[in-house]
């Protein structure tokens, strides 16, 4: 998975953030800086702060138009759309205040968003130094939304931002796919071109479509309405969410009740053992745990200062496996479910107090190592203006009851299972800007299937098409072009035909993308790496997003993307099957047979002989009558052969035989 360093209750929004300025000053909105591009033949929508109800008058280039703000000091203009071009300079201007903005561009402007691998910087990449020899590009900019879990939809992003010329220095911090994909269009078409990457390691999708639609799907509802309830209110939230939470261990654990108990600061923790933790629990030498797999709890006590309790806000605590839910003097404030996460839970005013601070932990391995998995160093309290207090090193532990196979739903607005946080924080407030298109790279977060994700894969049938139409009936562009990067190779190779969860991920992300007339996949198995989740070959990856763009966004007679079937037929004793979008035929590398290829009867799947015959892949003597139908490169890291004729590899796909 995903090794950032989770830090989203530091950045998390609980109310309404606002605009960046006091409502009585003019302000534009902060994706508005210095440097920005502008969508090219779209209305131009501006908006920020000014006093209530005087007029705004904003001009770009030589148009000026003017509107007011409304009651609440807001103001939105809409300027007509304009052809690409530039530079020009933004002014807004209100009762003798001005606010301006030079070097603004007008193009083609890129949404790209998703976990990791779209965050995977160009530093990182393979050939990452021809491409920032190469990077000094005056047309080509780009933007880096800060991470942002918010649980209310914001008007504006949490803090400055700054659109950022293309240079040898400054390349090194973009989003490999999204700037391979952008230099690719912006060298073709010869327009100013703009790519804004809102991107957060190990992330579900569940977290990034807004709150309306996915309350649609059922599964989901309760934990929308909780976000909803902590955004309003996060003290009683909070409460809730402990509520339910302790209902949960009730349900799962009959000593819950009584070890509840452990969290008052009062409570006598002094026959416990000591420990330090650094690593797994069953390394620590404490009696009982070698082998233990179940509940742990940790006690440990700093003092602080008047100063310091008024001032500390924040709880970091490093990595914890792999369950847990932390509270400070009895109140809950936090509790994660990964064990690469780092904890770092905000701590709201008044529950640290002067002298003597009482933090408690309950963990659950789930199966794996356990406990406080961390160094001490890592774990601090933090004040507002960003100093550490260490915490102790040594803690108290006690082992709670033996426990397997159970996995615990975090609270719905905890990164990186939040349910629509990162929506409200990263997208809504692009809420007006207009796109070109959007690409999205996501998924090895939903690959697996537990109690924060239900349905695993096979729910993203559904929830990767709500994405698209949440995201396009937000920005009001029905018809926003939508290209979604399958996932790689990753993992072991398969020995045998089996389950697979990215097989299913990317059937998922297929079907998607098949449904939809502006929509373009694009195959990565080829450049995947199956000792790495985040592969570095990310210019083949931008460049097929390109090719999939100049078929989709701009309309270009190509094909734009991987050979993809059409059809599986028996024909005598073989089966056929039949593809579309071959370049010219198919073609196998390093065998005259194809690798890969399934049929299936039933739930028993066996691999078959496949050769290529133009257009078509025929199973020689797979007919059998047992067989309803075929699979390719149906495992998490599949070796593959089979290209198009434009050496685009083949997509992988699971088949009905007719």
């Amino acid at each position: 998975m995903d090794t950032t360093r989770i830090a989203a209750p530091l950045l998390l929004v609980c109310g309404g953030l606002g605009l960046p300025a006091q409502a009585a000053e003019l302000s534009l909105a902060r994706i508005f800086s210095d440097h920005a591009v502008l969508q090219r033949d779209q209305p131009i929508a501006l908006w920020g702060t000014a006093p209530a109800g005087r007029q705004v008058t904003v001009s770009l280039g030589e148009r000026v138009v003017r509107g007011s703000a409304d009651a609440q000091g807001k103001w939105k203009i809409q300027l007509p759309p304009q052809s690409a071009g530039g530079p020009y300079a933004l002014t807004v201007g209100s009762d003798g205040q001005t606010v301006s903005r030079t070097d603004i561009l007008v193009g083609d402007v890129y949404l790209c968003a998703g976990q990791s691998n779209m965050e995977f910087t160009v530093r990182a990449s393979t050939n990452a130094m021809g491409a920032a020899y190469g990077a000094r590009n005056d047309r080509l900019r780009y933007l880096n939304i800060q991470k942002t879990s918010a649980a209310t939809p914001q008007e504006d992003l949490q803090a400055p931002v700054q659109w950022t010329p293309l240079a040898p220095e400054t390349v090194g911090d973009a989003s490999a796919v999204c700037y391979y994909m952008a230099r690719s269009l912006q060298e073709r078409y010869k327009i100013p071109v703009g790519f804004i990457n809102a991107s957060w390691g190990g992330t579900m999708i569940q977290s990034w479509i807004g709150a309306e639609s996915l309350r649609r799907l059922g599964d989901y509802s309760e934990g929308v309405d909780a976000v909803a309830q902590y955004g309003a209110d996060p003290a009683a939230g909070m409460r809730a969410e402990d509520a339910r939470n302790e209902a949960w261990w009730r349900a799962h654990d009959p000593a819950a009740a009584a070890q509840r108990a452990w969290i008052a600061p009062g409570f006598d923790d002094s026959g416990w053992p000591a420990v330090t933790p650094a690593g797994s629990w069953k390394d620590s030498g404490v009696a009982g745990f070698k082998d233990f797999d179940g509940v742990a709890w940790y006690r440990t006590a700093v003092t602080l200062t008047q100063a310091q309790a008024q001032a500390a806000n924040a709880l970091q605590l490093g990595p914890v496996d792999t369950y847990d839910t932390t509270w400070v003097n009895g109140v809950r404030v936090g509790g994660a479910g990964l064990s690469w996460t780092w904890r770092n839970y905000a701590v709201p005013p008044g529950v640290f107090k002067p002298g003597r601070n009482v933090i408690a932990m309950r963990v659950l391995n789930g199966g794996q190592g356990g406990g406080l998995s961390g160094q001490p160093a890592s774990r601090n309290i933090v004040t507002a203006d960003g100093q550490a207090i260490p915490l102790p090193a040594a803690w108290k532990v006690q082992r709670g009851s033996g426990l397997k196979g159970l996995s615990v739903r975090p609270a719905p607005w905890e990164v990186p299972t939040s349910l629509t946080t990162l929506y409200n924080g990263m997208i809504a407030p692009l809420v007006g800007y207009k796109f070109k298109l959007a690409a999205w790279y996501q998924g090895e977060a939903n690959a697996g299937e537990d109690a924060a994700n239900p349905g695993g894969p096979r729910q993203y049938r559904a929830l990767l098409p709500l994405l698209m139409q949440d995201w396009r009936q937000r920005f009001g562009q029905p018809a926003l072009p939508f290209f979604v990067v399958q996932l790689p190779a990753f993992g072991r190779p398969a020995r045998a035909p089996g389950y697979s969860a990215w097989a299913e991920l990317r059937a998922a992300q297929a079907q998607a993308v098949a449904q939809d007339a502006h929509a373009g996949l694009v195959v990565t198995l080829d450049v995947g790496d199956r000792f790495d989740i985040h592969p570095s070959q990310k210019t083949v990856v931008g460049e097929r997003l390109a090719r999939a763009a100049r078929s989709v966004a701009y309309g270009e007679n190509t094909a734009g993307g991987s050979p993809a079937p059409v059809s599986a037929r028996r024909d005598g004793r073989d089966i056929v099957i039949a593809f579309r979008g071959t370049g010219g035929g198919l073609a196998t590398y390093s065998s005259n047979r194809a690798n890969g290829f399934e049929v299936c009867a039933g739930e028993a799947c066996r691999y078959a002989e496949a050769r290529v015959d133009g257009d078509t892949v025929v199973l020689s003597g797979a007919g059998d009558p047992a067989v309803t139908r075929v699979r390719y490169a149906w495992a998490d890291a599949p070796f593959v052969n089979l290209f198009g004729g434009d050496d685009l590899p083949a997509a992988p796909f699971e088949l009905d035989v007719q």
